[in-house]
């Protein structure tokens, strides 16, 4: 076997681990604990990236790995792991079926691997540098639409930005043809498969977004930070993804805009 297909059906092999776990713990009221930060975690949680850790360490032991629950460990090695084994932990407490587990590997610093899995939906989108993206293992692409205007737009974690960027939420709202708010990584996919053409997401970390950038741009697409850049290890947060250039941009300057005194948008 090639260390690519390897590599492969190491993944694939996690990411099912991780969905059975998942939904043995899914609407049995799991223990719930707190962070720093007061976010939840659960034993699912704990239960899946030990596991998905431990085939990692006997399948490829020189292989570097950050997760959201026990940290990173060298993050310049070029071969990593990134895992965030149940993304949208909140969801996954109250009972609703829209929490995903996120999977990559990177390899000198690019995304060579993605697995979103939706285990209560029974759908794995996968990617695969240079091979495109799957769910399925159906190919999907993202849509051609250029316009906002006619575009459909989802907007995560809506009430961090009301918050923290009230001018920016002010215009997301009246952005788009349709708008629903959502939260974590199954809008993203949504938008590799062709159904949403635009998400703008807000205070995410690596564990959640880089799964994702690789899932996104087989598909088609383009996912950056609200300034257009690479997402990274040192990225704030803001990501938007986009089917098309032409709606990226317009999403970018959107972002980027100011109010004037008068009412008018300039760019910032």
């Amino acid at each position: 076997m090639s260390q690519d297909d390897l590599i492969l059906a190491t993944a694939q092999e996690i990411a099912a681990a991780a969905a059975k776990t998942a939904m043995g713990y899914f609407r049995h009221n799991p223990k719930i604990e707190l962070k720093a930060d007061e976010s939840p975690v659960t034993v699912a949680d704990l239960h899946i990236e030990k596991d998905a850790r431990a085939v990692l360490a006997r399948v490829f032991p020189e292989h570097s790995i950050l997760g959201e629950e026990f940290g990173a460990g060298d993050l310049s090695n070029s071969d990593l792991w990134v895992i965030d084994p149940i993304d949208g932990t909140r969801s996954f407490l109250a009972g609703h079926p829209l929490f995903g587990f996120l999977l990559a590997y990177l390899k000198d610093g690019e995304n060579s691997l993605s697995v979103v899995g939706m285990p209560a939906l029974n759908e794995v989108f996968l990617s695969r540098r240079g091979q495109g993206a799957s769910l399925n293992g159906e190919p999907i692409k993202v849509s051609a639409r250029t316009e906002l205007s006619k575009a459909i737009l989802f907007i995560n974690e809506g009430e961090k930005i009301f918050a923290a960027e009230p001018e920016v939420h002010k215009r997301l709202v009246v952005s788009g043809q349709t708008r629903r708010f959502a939260y974590d990584c199954y809008p993203h996919a949504l938008l590799a498969a062709g159904l949403v053409d635009v998400v703008v997401d807000y205070d995410l970390k690596p564990f959640d977004y880089l799964p994702l950038t690789g899932l996104v741009e087989e598909a088609g697409g383009l996912m950056t930070d609200w300034a257009g850049q690479p997402l990274g290890f040192a990225s704030d947060g803001r990501v938007v993804s986009a089917a098309t250039p032409e709606l990226h941009q317009q999403m970018l300057h959107l972002l980027s805009a100011r109010t004037t005194p008068q009412g008018r948008q300039q760019p910032a």
